[in-house]
């Protein structure tokens, strides 16, 4: 609906053109008092007519970037317009010196612009006690010019923070988009890869046994059906914006894939219960460093180990069968490990990654056992559901991760 989001600043300037207007009107009213003559009526309704002209101007959208030179010629015109008519007339003639007053404040920076202003009330009272006007007329006269300018001022600037305020809603929308949408990449890219590279291994089993051992073939579809319903339901959750992992129940499905794919895994987890989000992200960790083993390492043999280090919680995944394509892995370099470096990093983490001596590659995840505070919100599911505190929810739910 952009209209109406364009509704807002529209209406904000609206007012303070009408405002404006009204002011002029005002003045224009004010210069038949005390203006007498055809030829002078003409030479003041053309000076007001100006003025708020340049006035209406100075709301507009770049009108507080103007170079220095044109900010000058502006109010040189607008000075020319209040205080020629009254050199030239000798009469005052209401607010009249208020735009000026409003522009010095819109043009002029900081503190500079506030001394000027007050100058131009006090201006208005010596010229009005020169001119002997009455105790009324000069306290109308100093007063009007006072409140003019601080109207228009305040208006302007109002007209221009509503503006912005619109302008940062919408560029925050179309982040929160993009956030999203990394998010959604990010999710899928942890979540399928795991469980494609799962499928695929099973498959190529499969063709080895069907026909030596039809039996297990039997059961390595079924295992392969399971991995396959996991995915479908990881994409609904990622879908939803919303999904709980666990390490112990994701460890023992790397196991399985590992021993599908002939791989000697020792498993030590060490951990206790894990607070829900540290679960989920040490969990994605480990399926996406499986997952680069499966595709870029002639792995036969992986260790994985998690254990409690003081406030922390740390996860080592050290394999071999490193090749060429290990030796430049990098936390901050493609999607995976970079995902899992800024997923560590949301939540006071690092990860760190890279060959060990023996030919063999070693990716570290370290957690702190209790996340900061201002990551609580992940927690929440959208939707109004519940985050289950129950001992399933904590140490895993192996039935959603089953294969």
């Amino acid at each position: 609906m952009p209209h109406r989001d364009l509704l807002a600043p529209r209406l904000a300037h609206g007012v303070s053109a009408a405002v404006f207007s009204g002011y002029g009107l005002v003045t224009l009213f004010n210069v038949h008092e005390v203006v007498t003559g055809t030829f002078g009526l003409v030479v003041c309704w053309v000076a007001v007519i100006l003025l708020y002209v340049i006035q209406l101007l100075l709301t507009s959208r770049g009108a507080r970037r103007w170079s220095t030179r044109r900010k000058a010629l502006t109010l040189a015109a607008q000075t020319s317009l209040i205080f020629g008519p009254m050199v030239w007339l000798g009469v005052i003639w209401g607010s009249m010196a208020g735009p000026l007053a409003g522009s010095i404040l819109l043009l002029f920076p900081g503190r500079i612009a506030w001394l000027c202003y007050s100058a131009m009330p006090l201006v208005i009272l010596g010229w009005s006690l020169a001119e002997g006007l009455s105790a009324r007329d000069t306290g109308y006269y100093t007063i009007s010019t006072a409140l003019t300018g601080l109207v228009i001022y305040g208006l302007t600037r109002l007209t221009e923070l509503v503006r912005e305020v619109h302008e940062t809603r919408a560029e925050m929308a179309r982040m929160a988009v993009t956030q999203e949408r990394l998010r959604f990449a990010r999710d899928l890219h942890d979540l399928l890869g795991y469980s494609l590279s799962a499928i695929t291994l099973k498959s190529e089993l499969i063709h080895r046994l069907v026909p030596v051992n039809p039996e297990r073939a039997r059961d390595e579809v079924a295992s392969v059906l399971g991995v396959a319903r996991q995915a479908l339901a990881d994409v609904r959750l990622v879908a939803s914006g919303y999904r709980d992992m666990s390490l112990e129940a994701e460890a023992e499905s790397v196991a399985e894939v590992m021993a599908a794919a002939d791989v000697d895994v020792r498993l030590d987890i060490r951990c206790g219960r894990l607070h829900p989000l540290v679960d989920t992200v040490l969990a994605t960790a480990l399926r996406e460093g499986v997952t680069n083993i499966l595709r870029h390492s002639k792995v036969q043999s992986c260790t994985i180990e998690v254990q409690t280090v003081g406030e922390t919680v740390r996860l080592d995944l050290v394999n071999d069968g490193v090749t060429t394509g290990n030796r430049a892995a990098s936390p901050d370099r493609g999607s995976g490990l970079g995902n899992l470096h800024t997923r560590l990093a949301a939540i006071g983490g690092e990860l760190t990654a890279g060959v060990v001596p023996g030919d063999r590659f070693r990716l570290t995840a370290v957690a702190p056992a209790t996340p900061p505070k201002k990551d609580a919100a992940e927690l929440v599911p959208p939707r109004g559901q519940p985050v289950a505190e129950s001992a399933a929810t904590w140490t895993g739910q192996a039935d959603r991760r089953a294969v």
